[in-house]
């Protein structure tokens, strides 16, 4: 156990920018006691909100003006109500053994802390068992999206809200669908023929894909109805109580991936081992591969496409309904029976305000997750912000649903890259179900 004072210390922007699935598999060192390499905070003498985050500052104790934006939304409530936000994280060491998530679930069911900074399968679990707070009551919940609403409310509360959403898009070299006289896709059908001009011109594999963020063409168009066709809650009830199949809504989508991979334009094989940008980012860059998937934040990273040199467009996925924005929401929660309850909501009402949010957004140009805080994206993110401020999206992740979502369709996919059949993949999901049925 390592203890240091952490004010306004927590880096939270890397957690939400990655998504849900990379934090939910962040391994971290071994232990043999429960909080090992979590930093603490020892005194008593303030008002103190413990608060669980993915990563620190290197050194709290020199002013530094580079400050994240969740950094400066935190110094926001530390001088309006005169508390001191104590940072305890987890260090990843050697990968082998817990996850953050693992730590997170077991931290909140001790109440070893006040606030959280969770991924969506994690608050769907401390949801269901009533071990996080109803956030409903807060002020700044007027002011949410819909679709932050609808991400995080479990059994009839709302128990996280984030300080952005995360949008998952394409990445399309614009360049190259004007050099061979190619729209945009809007249906499955549309980039199926992209895909084969593209190939037919000597371009071996026109989708640059990883071993993380294919499911997302398979929520497109999972769920392109569900979300948008006027009925959600009641699907979202009939999936919970088994009357339809979530293979059912799953199965078009893998279909569509089994044809994209036996036509080669996607390479399973290197993407079953590759990592998200990394193992597809250089061709993209080079121009090699006109196509590939990432998170909003993408386009505005140098290390990942901020500087192409091309003209860059992002659109959302094909499905029945056009081109689909896929979205997975992380959230701050707090626990149910935390020491310092009170102060941690307080906390949230401050840097949820839609005074920090606009702070936050200009800061990180992200999508907030007030419906009066607009971001001021690059051009090549319009296209995708514009579904997102029309409400049409869907949820990669969703608390409500009683089958976590974004994680089991990731590693379900990766056994269709893996040779699996579609049919496979069907009668996992079919599984799933049953276990989540079984639970009740």
């Amino acid at each position: 156990m390592k203890t240091n004072r952490k004010r306004t210390g927590g880096r939270l922007a890397a957690a939400v920018l990655t998504g849900a699935a990379v934090l939910t598999l962040a391994a971290c060192g071994a232990q043999e006691e429960r909080g090992r390499n979590l930093l603490t905070d020892t005194e008593e003498s303030e008002r103190i909100v413990n608060f669980y985050s993915p990563m620190e500052k290197t050194d709290p104790d020199v002013e530094n003006t580079a400050r994240t934006a969740s950094d400066l939304t935190v110094a926001m409530a530390e001088e309006q109500l005169g508390v001191t936000v104590a940072y305890n994280t987890y260090t990843a060491e050697d990968y082998e053994d817990k996850t953050y998530d693992d730590v997170a679930i077991d931290r909140a069911r001790h109440n070893m802390d006040d606030l959280y900074l969770l991924n969506p399968d994690t608050i769907r679990t401390l949801g269901e068992e009533g071990a996080l707070a109803d956030l409903s009551g807060l002020s700044c919940v007027e002011n949410l999206r819909d679709v932050v609403k609808t991400a995080n409310m479990v059994d009839g509360k709302l128990v996280a809200i984030p300080q952005e959403v995360v949008a998952y898009g394409l990445f399309i070299n614009q360049d190259m669908f004007d050099q061979y006289n190619l729209q945009l896709p809007e249906t499955p059908e549309d980039f199926l023929e992209c895909c084969r001009v593209f190939q037919e011109n000597g371009i071996e594999t026109p989708v640059g894909a990883n071993r993380w963020w294919l499911e997302t063409f398979v929520f497109a168009q999972a769920y392109a109805d569900l979300y948008n066709g006027g009925n959600t809650e009641a699907e979202i009830a009939a999936l919970n109580s088994g009357e339809s199949k979530y293979s059912d809504y799953m199965r078009s989508g893998f279909v569509f991936l089994q044809e994209l991979i036996d036509c080669g334009y996607v390479d399973a094989q290197k993407a079953l081992v590759s990592e998200a940008i990394e193992g597809e980012g250089e061709d993209f860059l080079a121009q090699k591969t006109p196509i590939v998937m990432a998170y909003w934040g993408a386009a505005n990273a140098e290390t990942a496409y901020g500087r192409p040199d091309f003209n860059m467009v992002v659109i959302g996925f094909p499905s029945s309904r056009g081109q689909m924005p896929v979205m997975s929401i992380t959230g701050f929660a707090v626990g149910a029976n935390a020491e310092h309850r009170d102060d941690a909501l307080q906390t949230l009402e401050v840097i949820l305000s839609d005074e920090a949010l606009q702070l936050y957004t200009e800061t990180n140009k992200v999508i907030s997750p007030s419906k009066n805080v607009e971001v001021d994206c690059i051009a090549a993110l319009r296209p995708l912000n514009d579904k997102i401020q029309q409400n049409i999206y869907v949820l990669g992740a969703n608390a409500s649903m009683k089958v976590e979502q974004w994680g089991n369709t990731c590693l379900i996919v990766r056994d269709l890259l893996g040779g699996a059949t579609v049919d496979e993949c069907m009668e996992a999901f079919d599984r799933l179900q049953e276990e989540s049925l079984h639970q009740e």
